[in-house]
């Protein structure tokens, strides 16, 4: 079994960080690890400096990417229903708020029109 990085690659500052690493090989770091048992993984990854939930991510987005076409259909399908929902709800959202606002500018141009109505009664009672 070959460790990922070269040492020469990794110069005299030890082990490189994850967002270093070529695609090439996270992808080799995924295969390599995926038949380790725990001991030998832990080894595996103080020898690479990675932790296990970047290894976790990388071996996500590895099968995320080989998904079967079929999945990802689905997937795409669930997503154009939620963002159609998601539209309506939003559209449904600004007629409400366009109607809040409308009611708004109504009560001041009719508070600007009829001014204060208890003015006029306190008046009339003094007399």
């Amino acid at each position: 079994m070959s460790a990922v990085p070269k040492d020469d690659d990794e110069g005299a500052g030890g082990p490189r960080r994850p967002e270093d690493w070529t695609v090439k090989e996270r992808l080799r770091a995924v295969v390599e690890a995926e038949d380790l048992s725990d001991a030998e993984l832990g080894e595996f990854l103080r020898r690479q400096g990675l932790h296990e939930e970047i290894l976790d991510d990388w071996r996500a987005s590895v099968f995320a990417a080989l998904q079967p076409a079929s999945a990802t259909a689905a997937q795409a399908k669930a997503d154009k229903k939620r963002i159609e929902k998601l539209e309506k709800e939003l559209t449904r959202n600004k007629k409400a708020l366009a109607a809040a606002n409308a009611v708004v500018v109504l009560q001041k141009k009719v508070h600007a029109l009829w001014g204060d109505a208890d003015d006029d009664t306190s008046s009339e009672t003094d007399e």
